[in-house]
């Protein structure tokens, strides 16, 4: 365990361990009557700061670099998310960023919304917000909040017209070959979530095909070669997007195709894309656009 911090604190107590009082502080500086008005102005004034209304926060108020990781499922459940949730908790304890998960669809509000950078739809499926819930979720974009879509996050909330755009091109989820091995094409190398990548290579993973082709609508990032596997019906032909990113109604989109398999997450090429992804949502990317 790392005593740095705790050493810093206990620097600050007295021999005995026990923490100073008031006076411990203030009898060196002041008598005692000069002490006891400093203590009472200090008590008024913390009485009014409480009363005072603190500014609503949005998600570029705060230094803290904050997500939350939502994974409520209403439909299919990916076995994977138990593990992505755990590799995203580490890249931020790794990368200076705090990470909240939970599945809770109360939770979206504004106020709450309010304290993260960006919003991390990990394998979502279904219909996950109720009318209220995805009127705060459109606020929060709007006050240039972010939201990173992970798989199946393409799967979710088919009739929310404002989420297929969020989502870029409404490009939901239509329908997939078994998984197999493909090829990647990086378009896009300036962007931090595929700046590090080979320009081709092979993965193995569950390949979508869309409703819609994104291209066009957004910042193509990554297509998959359709001749290097077997897309079976509803294939798009190339170009077929798999990874892309755009800016929309005030905030940041940032979707990867990528995340069925749970053995994906200790990939490191998959690795340095969602990374990548998450800090440009954030804005935390060197250079990030």
């Amino acid at each position: 365990m790392d005593t740095s911090a705790n050493s810093r604190y206990k620097a600050s107590a007295t021999a005995d361990g026990s923490w100073p009082s008031l006076g411990h502080y203030f009898a060196p500086l002041m008598n005692e009557r000069v002490a006891v008005g400093v203590f009472l102005a200090f008590l008024a004034s913390s009485m009014f700061a409480g009363c005072v209304k603190t500014k609503e926060s949005s998600p570029n108020s705060e230094e803290t670099m904050r997500i939350f990781v939502f994974s409520r499922t209403q439909g299919f459940r990916h076995e994977s998310i138990e593990r992505g949730v755990a590799v995203i908790e580490q890249m931020g304890a790794e990368n200076g960023f705090q990470t909240e998960h939970g599945e809770d669809q109360g939770l979206f509000t504004r106020e709450r919304l309010g304290r993260y950078k960006a919003v991390v739809w990990l394998n979502t499926t279904g219909n996950v917000l109720d009318a209220d819930q995805q009127t705060a979720f459109e606020d929060y974009i709007r006050r240039g909040g972010a939201y990173v879509g992970v798989h199946s996050a393409a799967d979710t909330e088919y009739d929310w017209p404002w989420y297929g755009q969020l989502l870029g091109g409404n490009a939901w989820f239509n329908k997939h070959p078994p998984i197999q091995a493909a090829t990647l094409q990086v378009v896009d190398q300036s962007h931090p979530s595929t700046r590090q990548l080979p320009i081709s290579f092979s993965i193995t993973d569950e390949w979508y095909n869309f409703k819609n082709n994104p291209q066009g609508s957004v910042n193509v990032l990554i297509t998959i070669d359709e001749a290097s596997y077997d897309p079976g019906a509803g294939a798009m032909g190339n170009p077929h997007p798999i990874a892309w990113y755009h800016e929309f109604d005030g905030g940041r989109a940032w979707y990867t195709g990528l995340g069925h398999r749970e053995v994906l997450y200790d990939d490191t090429d998959f690795g340095m894309h969602l990374l990548g992804g998450l800090l440009w949502a954030m804005g935390a990317a060197e250079n990030a656009q």
